[in-house]
C-alpha cells in the first residue's frame, strides 16, 4: 500500500495540513509516501495587487484558525511586483529528490513551506530556493552545496521531471489541494481533497491495510 500526497509549497491549505501529514508518517513508518507537486499557480504572470494579498490573508485566517499554523502576514503585504508563481518552488522540491531519491521529501517540502509562510522568503527566487533546499538536505545528512542545487534546478531535466508531476496531478484527476489517493493491489483511488485530520487519515489507512 502507498499513500500519495499531492500538493503545492505554495498552497496554504497545504502548509495548514503540514502537521497533519507528518503525524501520519511518523505514525505509520512502514507506509510508502510519493510526494507529488501539483503546480497550484505554475506559470502564473499575474502581479500579486493589493486585492490579491487581501484575498490570501482571507484563507490564511481560515488555515490559521483550523490547523494553528502560523503566517507572516507582514511579509506578503510588504511584497512589491511579486508574482505567484508556484513552478519553482515545486521544481526545487522536484530538484532534491532528483539530487537524493532517498531524501524525505516532506521534510523537504515543509522547508518550504516555512521559507515562505513563516520567513517571508521569495520562494520564486531561484536563488533563495537553492539555499533553502541545499540546507534541508543537509540538515537530513546529505552534503549538498547550493550552487550544486542550483545548478540542478535550472536543468531541463528538472523541468521535464516536474512537468511530469503537474501532468500525473491532472491524470488522478486533482480538483483541490492537499489531496491524498491510495495505491493499492495496482490501483489507485481517492483518499482525501483539501484539509483533514490525521486521524481519520490513519483510521481509513489501516482499514485498508486489514
Amino acid at each position: 500500500m502507498k499513500l500519495i500526497f499531492v500538493g503545492d509549497p505554495m498552497c496554504s491549505w497545504c502548509y495548514g495540513f503540514q502537521r497533519e501529514m507528518t503525524t501520519i508518517a511518523e505514525a505509520m513508518p512502514a507506509l510508502e509516501v510519493q510526494v507529488v507537486l501539483g503546480g497550484l499557480a505554475a506559470g502564473s504572470t499575474q502581479v500579486l495587487d493589493d486585492a490579491g494579498k487581501q484575498f490570501r490573508l482571507g484563507h490564511w485566517a481560515r488555515v490559521e484558525q483550523l490547523s494553528g499554523a502560523q503566517f507572516n502576514r507582514e511579509a506578503l503585504l510588504a511584497r512589491k511586483n511579486f508574482v505567484y508563481d508556484t513552478e519553482p518552488v515545486c521544481r526545487a522540491v522536484v530538484t532534491a529528490r532528483l539530487i537524493e531519491p532517498s531524501a524525505n521529501l516532506l521534510t523537504v517540502f515543509g522547508a518550504f513551506q516555512r521559507a515562505f509562510y513563516v520567513d517571508g522568503l521569495d520562494t520564486t527566487d531561484a536563488k533563495v530556493l537553492a539555499a533553502i533546499g541545499a540546507s534541508a538536505l543537509k540538515a537530513a545528512g546529505f552534503d549538498v552545496d547550493a550552487d550544486a542545487f542550483l545548478s540542478v534546478w535550472s536543468s531541463e531535466e528538472a523541468v521535464r521531471v516536474t512537468r511530469e508531476d503537474f501532468a500525473l496531478t491532472r491524470r488522478l484527476g486533482v480538483s483541490g489541494f492537499p489531496s491524498l489517493f491510495v495505491e493499492l493491489n495496482g490501483k489507485i483511488g481517492l483518499l482525501s481533497s483539501g484539509y483533514t485530520s490525521a486521524a481519520s487519515v490513519q483510521q481509513t489507512l489501516m482499514r485498508l491495510a486489514a
